[in-house]
């Protein structure tokens, strides 16, 4: 598959045709990574990682790095995101012990709302073991009511943007 066919924008659109099988993308795809371990109480009966889980270290990783970077103030912040909408694709299993690096990227931008992609890896692994996304849309903490990003977030998300 050519670097193209991965872009976000030919995902969306290969998502739509019932032909298109997901496939798992290279670590090169992501700009950022955090490295996380899966804890015992992931595995599920099954002996892997449960489904639920990798949802978690989604949200970790986004956060922890907005965090970091001063773009995301979860006790007073005067916005915040809230998650409308959710996707992952599984294609291999992951289990306790083992590290996992969590690679971000952002499909998109807009005027309030970021798409987020995220693809989970084992450590020392080329390509992921799930690639999925999610959609936070901005909003005033108090009336909850869609605002403009702010411009810090806006500063440390651009260099995490992806061409569609």
């Amino acid at each position: 598959m050519s670097a193209h066919s991965n872009s976000p924008q030919s995902q969306a659109s290969a998502a739509a045709d019932p032909r298109h099988r997901p496939a798992p993308l290279p670590r090169q795809a992501y700009r950022v990574f955090r490295t996380l371990s899966t804890r015992w109480m992931d595995n599920d009966i099954y002996g892997h990682v449960n489904n639920v889980v990798y949802y978690s270290w989604f949200d970790t990783a986004v956060n922890a790095y907005l965090i970091e970077q001063g773009a995301l103030d979860i006790h007073g912040g005067a916005t915040i995101g809230l998650v409308v909408e959710t996707q992952c694709n599984y294609f291999a299993p992951l289990a306790f012990p083992q590290r996992i690096d969590v690679g971000l990227r952002v499909a998109r931008l807009g005027g309030s709302s970021v798409r987020y992609e995220v693809g989970i890896f084992a450590e020392g692994q080329e390509m992921s073991a799930a690639c999925g996304h999610f959609v936070h849309v901005y909003v005033g903490r108090e009336d909850r009511r869609p605002c403009a990003l702010p411009q810090r977030l806006r500063e440390v998300l651009a260099p995490l943007c992806v061409a569609s």
